[in-house]
């Protein structure tokens, strides 16, 4: 059975910094592409980055420059470095791997930014 675990959100001031892990279980990580994305209240659940099996990353406009995403396919694990956070990047993050037709998702981590 496929299970994704996501942490490391929680409430940081605006100006602070999270990092968020994903670590999966049931799968061999490296052949698969790994994303987040986050869904604020009352809003459709968007991209905001993702890394290749070879390690090329892309990233959500919003986002670049503040943000980085990494694997350990070691660990079969993704992370998503945050800094420089905003209010407006509040939501709940959610890790996504993908190979093929094969798509899994972690139950989500709240992130919250405010003063």
């Amino acid at each position: 059975q496929v299970q994704l675990v996501e942490s490391g959100g929680g409430l940081v001031q605006p100006g602070g910094s999270l990092r968020l892990s994903c670590t999966a279980s049931g799968i061999i990580s490296s052949i698969y592409q790994m994303f987040w994305y986050r869904q604020a209240p009352g809003k459709q659940r968007d991209l905001v980055a993702g890394i290749t099996s070879a390690g090329s990353t892309n990233y959500a406009d919003s986002v670049k420059g503040r943000f980085t995403i990494s694997r350990d396919d070691a660990k079969n694990a993704v992370y998503l470095q945050m800094n420089s956070l905003k209010p407006e990047d509040t939501a709940v993050y959610y890790c996504n791997f993908k190979y093929i037709i094969r798509s899994y998702w972690g139950q989500g981590t709240q992130v919250t930014v405010s003063s």
